[in-house]
């Protein structure tokens, strides 16, 4: 069969599901292939990079950054446009490598710990139930944007954010992941009722299109473009909540760009990925009506049926790395200043690791799936995420009986984040 792998870079591909029939043969025939970067939209040609499919390569990348670097070009696929938002961005914590990547990651790594998990599980709990609870007399709902409450939630609450200002989390997560779909690519609703004070003057510093001096426009994750995020990442920081992530950064000794990146990082990796696991999860769940049924017979299961969920709809495509030297990989040579992108969607469908790979089955043991990453980018609000979708979950699937879908599910367009933007979903009412 004849294949294009360029395909794995178009957005528009992902608009219609993950091409896991196309990962799979690339597996099988070209584990490590050069693939190009055609312009898209108003955003120039790429200089193409290297995609990794196997679980064994994807996990070797990401376990040695001495060789495949986060630094050097960041970990997008798209090159940053200036030497200027490279610099910017490099002041990043994903965009670190060891030891500079340690010293960051330890300002904020106390919130994210097990105990400190284990300690918020009643409160999460709490508010899953309170979120279903809200809408179960409705008999329908779009789980995106139930599911998401629960995760802007949880970070407003670590960071020492006022709860009213929770949409605003939403609004610089869809501009920053959702710049490649048309739908959230376009002018945002300047209109959020009932934010504070540093919420409001926020809002009146977002920017409109921005254009730079030769007329091309800034990426939407640049510095230009998020000025109303940084600046109230600055008030929040000069008079943070004692205990909060905050105050943290603000006393870790951060530089500014430090500052700004880390508050950048949290506001939107913070809830996105757990924001497009869930309806993902539950959608896995909603397809597969025998492991629905299984647990809701065996809701010991639900444990295991998240880390199932998390490697069926893995939230993140793909990460880039760039080589630091020429280094053979796959038995492909790779010169040094490559880009090197790793697919966890094809790493996770992996048929070497994983029995039967495109089967969900929530009892499945052991389950080596790079959802979370691995080495020493390993997702540090991993023991928050699983608890949470524990919870959204279990509340989703015991309380709201004969729970079924109600439309077709819409996707996200976009070649970095596997996600919904819909998911349509009716109930009985009791």
């Amino acid at each position: 069969m004849l294949v294009d792998p360029t395909d794995v870079f178009w957005p528009a591909t992902y608009a219609d599901g993950v091409p896991y029939e196309l990962l799979a043969t690339l597996r099988r025939t070209a584990p490590v292939c050069w693939i190009g970067e055609p312009p898209v939209g108003a955003w120039a040609a790429g200089s193409g990079y290297w995609a990794v499919f196997r679980h064994t390569d994807v996990k070797y990348v990401l376990r040695t950054p001495e060789l495949f670097s986060s630094h050097v070009g960041a970990t997008q696929i798209r090159d940053p446009d200036t030497p200027a938002d490279l610099a910017f961005i490099q002041d990043m914590m994903l965009n670190q490598d060891p030891p500079q990547h340690g010293r960051l990651r330890r300002i904020v790594a106390a919130a994210f710990t097990p105990r400190a998990v284990r300690e918020l599980e009643a409160v999460i709990e709490a508010r899953a139930a309170v979120l279903i609870d809200s809408v179960a007399d409705q008999g329908e709902a779009d789980f995106v944007a139930l599911a998401a409450s629960l995760p802007l939630w949880a970070l407003a609450h670590l960071m020492g954010m006022p709860e009213s200002d929770t949409p605003l989390l939403l609004d610089w997560a869809n501009r920053v992941i959702g710049y490649q779909d048309n739908e959230l690519s376009g002018p945002q609703a300047s209109e959020v009722t009932g934010l504070s004070p540093a919420g409001q003057a926020a809002v009146a510093l977002r920017p409109g299109p921005l254009l730079r001096p030769d007329g091309r426009p800034f990426h939407p994750r640049s510095r230009e473009a998020l000025a109303d995020m940084f600046a109230y990442a600055h008030t929040l920081g000069e008079n943070p909540r004692p205990g909060s992530m905050m105050a943290d950064m603000r006393d870790g000794g951060l530089t500014t760009e430090e500052f700004e990146n880390m508050f950048f990082l949290l506001a939107v990796a913070g809830n996105e990925t757990l924001r497009n696991a869930l309806p993902g999860g539950l959608l896995s769940l909603l397809d597969h009506p025998d492991q629905f049924r299984l647990l809701q017979d065996k809701p010991d299961l639900l444990a295991p049926a998240v880390e199932e969920m998390l490697r069926y709809w893995p939230a993140v495509i793909n990460f880039r790395r760039t080589a630091t030297r020429d280094v053979e990989l796959g038995g492909i040579p790779i010169r040094a200043g490559d880009k090197v992108v790793v697919y966890h969607v094809s790493a996770n469908r992996d048929e070497e690791v994983f029995a039967d790979p495109d089967r969900f089955d929530i009892t499945r043991s052991p389950n080596d799936h790079v959802s979370f990453g691995f080495g020493p980018h390993a997702c540090i609000g991993a023991h928050l995420a699983r608890a949470q979708m524990r919870s959204m979950l279990k509340h989703t699937v015991t309380r709201l009986p004969g729970l079924r879908l109600a439309g077709d599910p819409v996707r996200l367009t976009s070649n970095f984040v596997n996600g919904l933007k819909q998911l349509p979903i009716r109930w009985h009412v009791r």
